[in-house]
């Protein structure tokens, strides 16, 4: 009996793979019906937009809130409203990272476990049920990262539209949270590297085109999310103050804030070590929890996946492998310099993310070594996103103290 062919395109089964992201992500998404840790910002600050009224939440850019507000206008200034869109981000990340992997690889395999393991991952399922901007964010620099590559992989003008198109997303991510503007830092470096190695990459197009389209590209893309600003009613934006106002939001990034019980240093984010209670309280009739903590399978091997993903480079020039090892460090390793104050788990949230096309990508390169292991580690982080569902999306609980039957750590508490 002959073997079913997989379908040469992925097309089709990136399609599936959405529509299962979304189902997963939108289910029950009006649950709890109130605001939910940090939409008690950025709800509020998106009604003000709404209203034009004047500025608020300034400490970040416009277009995350801009995204939450245009929710309230089409689904109502409620649950559905507040979030839908957010599922609509977490999906991106998914799609992201399987077209990632596919036009790295050009195998299915790696796609699917990617993708999979994105979704697996705690993180993404929870940052999609919520009304903050790290999910806007996250989606926008994901998919930049797809639409480079997939320009890497074309002729013509299709090259430099999709370069172009990667560069906006870019501008578009930093004008939702500033932890965005690295990656057109690693842009213009990947593409650099890429090209000294491979000048059949991005056919047509120079390094000193590239970065001129990646610089002006990202800064329009970045600056147009402040157009909502100059309709305010108070304290309109104008030109001349549009530049200024980044110091502002600067001082205010940078102010220093009172201790915070879940804060954390940044060293410890990768290690799973202290997570967030986004909810623990009873709420629409039941005790209700929604712990932002990543999946153990993925985030602690994950790290063994980045260096398995160096070893590949160094030893085999696997250029794929060690770029994808090369984007978790840089976005992890930039915390160290950032200047806050206080740090929390889900600053980690991107870099979290690139764990699973890394784990995807040390099984593809080691697959003579490892045949079945990552069907066996996809089984194992299934049965812990299982465990852990009723404390991931606001499930209803027995009690008060039902949280001790996930808490493997007293950190975790």
């Amino acid at each position: 009996m002959r073997k079913p062919v997989l379908p040469p395109r992925p097309l089709p089964l990136a399609l599936m793979v959405g529509l299962f992201a979304e189902a997963l992500f939108a289910f029950r998404v009006t649950t709890p019906h109130k605001l939910v840790f940090d939409e008690v910002h950025y709800v509020p600050a998106a009604r003000r937009l709404l209203e034009l009224s004047g500025p608020t939440n300034i400490e970040h850019p416009l277009l995350g809130k801009t995204l939450i507000a245009a929710g309230i206008t089409l689904f109502g200034d409620g649950p559905l409203g507040w979030r839908l869109l957010s599922t609509f981000a977490g999906t991106g990340v998914v799609l992201g990272v399987f077209a990632i992997l596919w036009l790295l690889y050009a195998r299915l395999k790696p796609a699917l476990l990617g993708s999979a393991l994105v979704m697996l991952n705690f993180t993404v399922l929870i940052q999609a049920r919520i009304a903050m901007l790290d999910g806007f964010m996250a989606a926008l620099v994901v998919l930049a990262l797809a639409a480079m590559l997939w320009g890497m992989r074309s002729s013509g003008a299709a090259v430099w539209w999709r370069w172009t198109l990667g560069a906006v997303l870019l501008g578009l991510a930093a004008g939702t949270k500033w932890v965005a503007v690295p990656y057109v830092g690693f842009a213009a470096i990947g593409v650099a590297l890429a090209k000294r190695k491979h000048p059949e990459r991005w056919p047509g197009m120079g390094l000193a085109k590239a970065w001129a389209t990646l610089s002006l590209g990202s800064a329009a893309a970045y600056l147009l999310t402040f157009w909502p600003a100059f309709f305010y009613h108070g304290e309109p934006l104008t030109l001349a103050r549009l530049l200024p106002f980044q110091l502002e939001m600067y001082r205010q990034q940078t102010q220093v804030l009172p201790p915070h019980t879940y804060q954390s240093s940044w060293w410890t984010w990768a290690f799973d070590i202290r997570p967030i209670w986004y909810l623990y309280e009873p709420v629409d009739g039941a005790q209700r929890g929604v712990l932002m903590l990543g999946n153990p399978a993925v985030m602690w091997g994950g790290l063994l996946a980045v260096a398995a993903c160096l070893w590949a480079w160094l030893r085999d020039r696997d250029a794929r492998a060690g770029a994808l090892a090369a984007v978790w460090i840089g976005s992890y390793a930039m915390w160290a310099i950032i200047p806050k104050s206080l740090g929390f788990f889900y600053y980690y949230y991107l870099s979290g993310i690139w764990l699973a096309p890394v784990i995807a990508a040390a099984f593809e390169h080691w697959h003579g070594r490892l045949r079945y292991w990552d069907e066996a580690y996809l089984v194992v982080a299934a049965v812990l996103f299982i465990h852990f569902y009723p404390i991931l999306t606001a499930m209803p609980l027995e009690g008060a103290q039902s949280f001790n039957r996930w808490m493997w750590f007293a950190s975790w508490r």
